[in-house]
């Protein structure tokens, strides 16, 4: 599931693009990662705590960028719940999900909305973007690494007392 691309666009723009067979498969691992993120949670929720772990095996199964899209989506979609922070909510809307209309009217986004709690999904949310944090992090040099690979430069340094011509 991890080498499906995420389609992004609706179903009007796959048939409209003869891109059916992209949207179709990803429109499945949607849902299969929906079905994980809330195996996840129920089997990683003990004692008021939802293991670190949870977050780490999804995300190794389906890819980071279908995980946070389907978070994104869901969160989106519960925007009216109080349960669900107000930081989780302004991430979800930095991330593009267009609506997806069926022939009646019914956004097709909501079969991979998690069902879990929303709270529960809201712990999850926000440790799904503190590993993603996490990860960028450690992928990125220090400043202090960078400073050192720089390489010095023996340019010819001009005297405070230098008369030349002025601009």
């Amino acid at each position: 599931m991890k080498d499906i691309a995420v389609y992004r666009h609706p179903s009007t723009y796959a048939h409209e693009h003869g891109e059916l067979e992209q949207y179709r498969a990803s429109q499945k691992a949607n849902l299969a990662c929906k079905e994980a993120i809330e195996a996840a949670i129920s089997e990683n929720y003990r004692d008021n705590r939802l293991n670190t772990d949870a977050v780490k095996q999804v995300m190794a199964q389906f890819g980071q960028e279908r995980v946070m899209y389907v978070l994104a989506n869901t969160v989106q979609q519960k925007d009216w719940d109080g349960r669900i922070s107000s930081d989780n909510k302004a991430w979800a809307k930095t991330v593009p999900v267009f609506e997806n209309p069926d022939a009646w009217g019914t956004d097709r986004n909501c079969y991979f909305v998690v069902n879990s709690h929303p709270g529960l999904t809201d712990l999850f949310v926000t440790r799904a973007r503190k590993e993603l944090a996490e990860q960028a992090k450690e992928q990125r040099p220090s400043v202090h690494e960078l400073l050192k690979k720089q390489p010095e430069r023996n340019s010819p340094k001009v005297s405070a007392n230098f008369k030349g011509q002025e601009r």
